[in-house]
């Protein structure tokens, strides 16, 4: 794509998007490509191939270029924190906005006494804000705002010192993500863009990713597409989940999956699906595709030479490889493993429906010794349908505070809402809720008190993410509860193997043998369970 066509494209998005509503400002220069790159213009730019990612400084220099002239309106921008902000757009022709309210070299009179107290140069804010009082004066949402006000706005817009120092910190460096095409297939989207489009009737398809359907001898594509795909209990791909374990080599045993839940109520015992399924359709000739696991690869930064987003360790901080505990959980004598900063739980909720595990009633939930894990820290709480409600109360019985909420919006391999109808009595969920608590402490005048140590205001409360097999959430989750305390100890209850990290203790019926780094606990382990097999550092301890 050559620099004009982009601006057009540019153009026209801004154009689209501003008059739809699908944007509004403020908003940054990576949320405007995002929305390019899933734009299907129907004007004259229509033929133009859409931008990736690796496109954004192209971007952000197309929009410095129509800020400072733009035939279709204004445009006004600011940097902060290494980002291009375009903080307010008004539409209509720049001739027209001249004319309404034209530019003066002579600078409007000042309130030297307001200007002072703000603590700004008033040469720099008219050499800042100048250019762009003619169109934000007219009927935008900065335009019905006193001058006062505007400069509090632009002050509140602008990220602190810290707060850029903590972004950076935890900046992610190969964040790979590869958008993909809503006509699925790359017939449908050559079809798509050949009728958008008469004068070229064989019109390459786009360059988003595109899926394959999986056409096997019992498949009936009348009957569309799999509400589970490749999470069906059907597919082959299922059986090789890292939750479902294997049986020992050589034994010739199949994979032992659930029954009766799969698509239209077949299991894999009984009936393969016969609806539609899809893998990714990716050849050479398409490019490189964004590896899957490219967040296991970022580069580790040094740290600050300040205190600074480093968690309760400091300097100190260090990662042990993945440890975890077979066990009862509801057995378990919980006071041999210490405290920890951070809990995280995914609970067996008895929420009333058939589910492929055992569940726990409300009871053994307030029952659990959480309480003895944690004198300060935070806990990250998995809930859904009636356990919401069951799980705020929960909290408040062990002694925590709900601070806040993060909502998993479910996707599918498809990137479409998920619809499946697995939970739910009267909607279908498509979502799981996180509480997040803070151990109730307060100081002498009876305020809660936070860790000082929790990285504040880094993440959003919502992920999206593509579900997988059943109970296993986002990868998303632990990098969000890392940055919010990096380093620290770490324990995940009711886990898989699945969920075993560096940095976490994780607890759970289905982890086989124990491995243990922390001799201290390897010790209490070994004291409590003379009879239990423990691997500490790589050596096995055992005491008959």
């Amino acid at each position: 794509m050559t620099d004009d066509e982009l601006s057009l494209l540019v153009s026209t998005g801004l154009q689209t998007f501003l008059t739809s509503g699908r944007i509004s400002t403020p908003l940054t220069s990576m949320d405007l490509l995002l929305a390019l790159i899933s734009f299907r213009p129907s004007t004259s730019a229509s033929g133009l191939t859409m931008p990736r990612l690796t496109d954004l400084p192209r971007v952000e220099k197309v929009l410095e270029a129509l800020s400072s002239g733009w035939d279709h309106g204004s445009i006004l921008l600011s940097h902060e924190g290494g980002e291009l902000h375009i903080t307010d757009v008004h539409l209509g022709s720049s001739r027209v906005l001249e004319a309404i309210n034209p530019r003066k070299r002579k600078r409007a009179p000042i309130d030297e006494d307001a200007d002072s107290a703000a603590g700004n140069n008033p040469d720099e804010i008219s050499s800042s804000n100048g250019e762009n009082d003619s169109f934000i004066s007219m009927n935008t949402p900065l335009g019905s705002l006193c001058r006062d006000l505007k400069e509090v706005y632009a002050i509140l817009q602008k990220s602190t010192a810290k707060g850029r120092l903590l972004a950076e910190r935890f900046r992610s460096v190969n964040g790979g993500f590869e958008p993909i095409c809503t006509y699925i297939t790359k017939v449908d989207c050559a079809k798509s863009r050949s009728e958008a489009d008469p004068a070229n009737p064989n019109p390459p398809f786009c360059n988003l990713l595109h899926f394959r359907p999986l056409i096997r001898p019992h498949t009936d594509p009348s009957l569309g597409h799999c509400s589970y795909l490749n999470t069906c209990y059907s597919e082959p791909t299922y059986s090789q989940s890292p939750s479902i374990t294997p049986f020992p080599p050589g034994t010739g045993a199949r994979v032992s999956l659930p029954s009766g839940l799969g698509a239209g109520g077949r299991g894999k015992e009984k009936a393969p699906c016969r609806y539609l399924h899809f893998e990714i359709d990716w050849d050479e000739k398409d490019g490189p595709l964004a590896p899957i696991d490219s967040w296991r690869t970022q580069r580790s930064k040094k740290p600050f030479k300040i205190e600074l987003g480093m968690g309760p360790d400091g300097r100190n901080m260090q990662v042990l490889p993945p440890q975890w505990i077979n066990c009862d959980l509801r057995r378990f004598d919980y006071s041999v493993l210490g405290k920890f900063h951070v809990i995280m739980a995914d609970p067996p909720w008895d929420i009333h429906m058939s589910l492929p595990y055992g569940t726990m009633t409300d009871d053994e939930m307030r029952a659990m010794p959480i309480p003895a894990l944690q004198d300060e820290g935070l806990l990250f709480l998995w809930v859904t349908g009636r356990a919401m409600e069951v799980g705020r109360e929960c909290l408040r019985v062990w002694g925590y505070t709900r601070v806040d909420e993060v909502v998993w919006v479910k996707t599918n391999q498809l990137q479409r809402v998920i619809r499946t109808g697995r939970t739910g009595h009267w909607l279908n969920h498509t979502k799981e809720h996180m509480l997040v608590g803070v151990k109730t402490r307060t100081d002498a005048a009876g305020n809660l008190t936070f860790p000082s140590w929790a990285n504040r205001g880094l993440d959003t409360d919502v992920i999206v993410s593509e579900v997988r097999e059943t109970s296993r959430k986002p990868d998303e989750v632990y990098g969000l509860i890392e940055r919010m305390c990096p380093g620290g100890r770490k324990i995940e209850i009711f886990g898989r193997k699945h969920n075993t990290r560096p940095g976490w203790l994780t607890l759970g019926n289905q982890l086989g043998q124990d491995q243990i780094y922390e001799e201290d606990l390897a010790a209490r382990i070994k004291a409590r369970y003379p009879e239990r097999f423990v691997t500490v550092s790589g050596q096995a301890m055992i005491t008959r």
